[in-house]
């Protein structure tokens, strides 16, 4: 693994500004993060969610143009970028970094990226119905991120079934989709090797 440098950090937020001036998701993203590790830039939480929000909304115009054209080249990498914003940003108004906290609009933000696929987002609506005592809601959102084989879920499942509060089925259930995943993900893994061994041998 590469180290970066802080000149090295330095310049790529300067690309990063110059791709985020003409709409970068993925750029706008790690602006994003760069102020709030202080990473190249002095630590500004404040400019951090400003650029996370921005990384958000430039998503969603994004998404309403995909309804009529094809994504462009690297769009996926930008649908990505707009669901972790979503997440950072609503981990920001959770804990009032940078926003003043406002735990209902972090969870409308936890929620508009878990209803894209985010897991993590997801895990963490789970995580806050646990907070209320509404551990049904929470086992019924960990069980969709188990099954996309997120193990922070079915560890939360678990811990849930042994604390009374979760069924032995859902517990089941929970088990078998996070294995079905698993081996689903190193079954596509194993494909890519296959491929790449034999685009190597036609040279």
């Amino acid at each position: 693994m590469v180290e970066w440098t802080a000149k090295d950090m330095r310049r790529a937020v300067e690309l990063w500004t110059l791709a985020a001036e003409v709409g970068s998701i993925a750029a706008l993203y790690s602006l994003g993060n760069a102020y709030d590790y202080g990473k190249g830039v002095q630590q500004d939480m404040t400019t951090s969610v400003e650029f996370f929000t921005k990384a958000a909304m430039q998503g969603h115009a994004e998404s309403r143009k995909e309804h009529y054209s094809p994504p462009a080249r690297g769009g996926r990498r930008g649908s990505l970028r707009m669901l972790d914003a979503h997440f950072d940003l609503g981990n920001a108004y959770r804990q009032g970094h940078g926003v003043q906290q406002d735990n209902a609009k972090g969870a409308e933000f936890y929620t508009k990226a878990a209803m894209q696929g985010h897991a993590e987002s997801r895990y963490n609506l789970g995580y806050i119905e646990a907070l209320r005592g509404n551990h049904n809601r929470a086992v019924r959102h960990w069980l969709i991120t188990a099954k996309m084989g997120d193990k922070p879920s079915l560890e939360a499942i678990k811990n849930t079934f042994k604390a009374g509060f979760a069924t032995k089925e859902q517990y089941a259930e929970a088990l078998k989709g996070y294995q079905d995943a698993v081996e689903k993900m190193k079954s596509h893994d194993r494909d890519e090797a296959k491929a790449i061994r034999e685009q190597i041998k036609a040279g």
